[in-house]
């Protein structure tokens, strides 16, 4: 392999000036640059980073652990996250803990051996923490992407207690009373949705019937369809479904068309997320905006922070979702317009 003293030898400069130009550094000027990058080129040079990893004490990769790599919405903060991060010169090295604590983990411990130089996490339960605080406690930057009251950790959100609240708010103003809530969070310790949809209620005046709240015991299309049936088959059947993903919104709409239910004259459908395939469902759903770059923004910008200045840690960043207005939506049959928006 080309060292840089191989590049320095053929283009007649020192060794550290190779190293200055190949970091980009303004020290060394635009035509000895040129020389010394085409000259890398041709000797086909890499970087051993390990050997940097000795110099400068980092190995420029962050870990990034998701829940699920199938989820439409982290595979989006996936994506931003390394394009955010290769900005600042660091590698990404993904994991999935797919719902199970010990692969959780797992994942963790291998980011420790590899040494990364800091880790984000999409928690597997948003109480059970403990993995995640040794990982924090043993030195290690890390900032979690969920959550939100977490003591003595980093935290970068969206407040989905705010986002659900906002979404009901609007079904009510909509005429509708008896909501549905298809909440596949809670099973993780995530209480937010509910409790915003509990919020929303509560200001309204309308009691709380327990049967419109279904836990789907997934995620997925599947159990949203399954979560759907059980709510339109009730003997007094909600007007509107609030769903904590699009992807158990969509569930919801396959089997409202299945079963002759028309959206959103007889039901309304909002999903959580809007993720891209929201715009195309058959009606476009209307969804709570999970601000997936905005996320991947602050997110970087914090661990970079903190691996630069080695803070102690305890910042949250909290972003506000906004509604996406779509057709799967409409005012209640027989509205009157009485409720304020």
């Amino acid at each position: 392999m080309a060292t840089l003293k191989d590049i320095a030898e053929r283009t007649g400069v020192s060794v550290n000036t190779v190293s200055l130009a190949l970091r980009g550094s303004p020290r060394v000027g635009q035509s000895t640059r040129e020389r010394i990058l085409e000259s890398a080129r041709a000797l086909d040079y890499t970087p051993n980073h390990a050997a940097q990893a000795l110099v400068t004490r980092r190995n420029m990769t962050v870990g990034l652990l998701l829940t699920d790599m199938t989820s439409p919405v982290l595979t989006q903060v996936a994506q931003k996250l390394e394009i955010e991060l290769k900005a600042r010169g660091y590698v990404t090295l993904l994991a999935a803990s797919n719902g199970d604590g010990a692969e959780e983990e797992r994942a963790l411990a291998t980011f420790r051996s590899r040494q990364v130089d800091g880790v984000l996490v999409y928690p597997n339960h948003r109480r059970h923490l403990d993995g995640i605080r040794r990982l924090a406690a043993s030195g290690m930057p890390v900032v979690l992407l969920a959550g939100k009251e977490v003591e003595g950790l980093d935290v970068v959100t969206i407040d989905e207690q705010h986002g659900s609240a906002l979404a009901a708010r609007h079904l009510i103003a909509l005429g509708h009373e008896r909501i549905g809530l298809i909440d596949s969070d809670r099973a993780t310790g995530n209480s937010e949705k509910i409790d915003g949809y509990r919020q929303a209620l509560g200001e309204a005046g309308i009691a709380i019937d327990p049967a419109l709240i279904v836990g789907p015991g997934g995620h997925g299309i599947s159990q949203g369809y399954a979560a759907m049936g059980q709510l339109m088959t009730l003997p007094d059947p909600p007007t509107a479904v609030l769903a904590s993903t699009d992807r158990i919104a969509m569930g919801g709409l396959r089997w409202c068309q299945e079963n002759g239910i028309d959206v959103p004259s007889e039901v309304s459908v909002f999903g959580y997320d809007n993720v891209e395939y929201a715009e195309a469902a058959a009606p476009p759903l209307s969804s709570v905006n999970y601000p997936a770059e905005d996320i991947a923004q602050a997110a970087a910008g914090l661990i970079i922070e903190r691996i630069d200045s080695g803070t102690d840690a305890g910042r949250r960043i909290v972003l506000k979702p906004e509604l996406v207005i779509r057709s799967s939506i409409a005012a209640r049959r027989g509205h009157t317009g009485n409720r304020p928006a």
